[in-house]
């Protein structure tokens, strides 16, 4: 137990500068609290004691105003940075060492049943203000840029930006236009200079090409 609530506190430490001693981390820092309630509202949950697991995360909403469903799964090393105004979803998945800043919601569009809430990959940074909504994927090492509105799935490695968020990075370099498909690219804007870029390219290729023969 206290190996991991040490790995807890060193990731939290690692990724920001701020944190100047696991004591600070440990008796300050509203989410890392959160955290620790919900992995206890979590148990609670999962032995089908439904009332307490709630009680417990309205207790830590009230306190850290951090507001995350005993039903959500969330692997090691989350860390909610400021935290204020974040709120998780009941089918929410978050991978391993992910980190969420304030005012995010990982939440539902309203219209599915079931699974409702999005998966997150490992090492996604999720930024301020951003809403990621429905039950879709969002990729390993993934960006969601702050204020963001995310409604489809984001591949591993990809920056999102935007409302609708669109791909506008995949493993740091920007996307081929024809590569992409209206999954990939929310923003009917944003896929029409797309292809008008390729077909300028492909105009510009053969217009030199025409140049060369002569």
């Amino acid at each position: 137990m206290f190996g991991k609530l040490k790995e807890e506190l060193d990731s939290i430490m690692e990724r920001d500068p701020a944190a100047r001693s696991r004591f600070e981390v440990y008796t300050l820092y509203s989410g890392f609290k959160a955290v620790r309630a919900y992995r206890k509202a979590n148990w609670f949950y999962r032995h089908n004691m439904k009332y307490i697991a709630r009680w417990i995360s309205q207790r830590a909403r009230h306190k850290t105003g951090i507001e995350i469903h005993p039903g959500a799964t969330i692997g090691k090393g989350l860390f909610i940075d400021h935290g204020m105004g974040v709120v998780i979803g009941e089918t929410a998945e978050i991978g391993d060492n992910c980190t969420i800043y304030q005012n995010v919601t990982l939440g539902g569009t309203g219209k599915d049943q079931g699974k409702r809430h999005p998966t997150l990959g490992n090492n996604v940074l999720v930024g301020a203000g951003a809403r990621v909504l429905g039950p879709f994927k969002v990729g390993n090492n993934a960006r969601i840029a702050a204020g963001a509105v995310v409604l489809t799935e984001v591949p591993d490695n990809a920056t999102a930006v935007g409302v609708p968020a669109r791909i506008v990075r995949i493993n740091g370099e920007k996307p081929k236009c024809m590569e992409l498909d209206q999954i990939h690219v929310t923003d009917p804007v944003a896929q029409k200079l797309c292809e008008l870029e390729a077909k300028i390219d492909s105009l510009t290729k053969k217009l030199e090409g025409k140049e060369d023969k002569k």
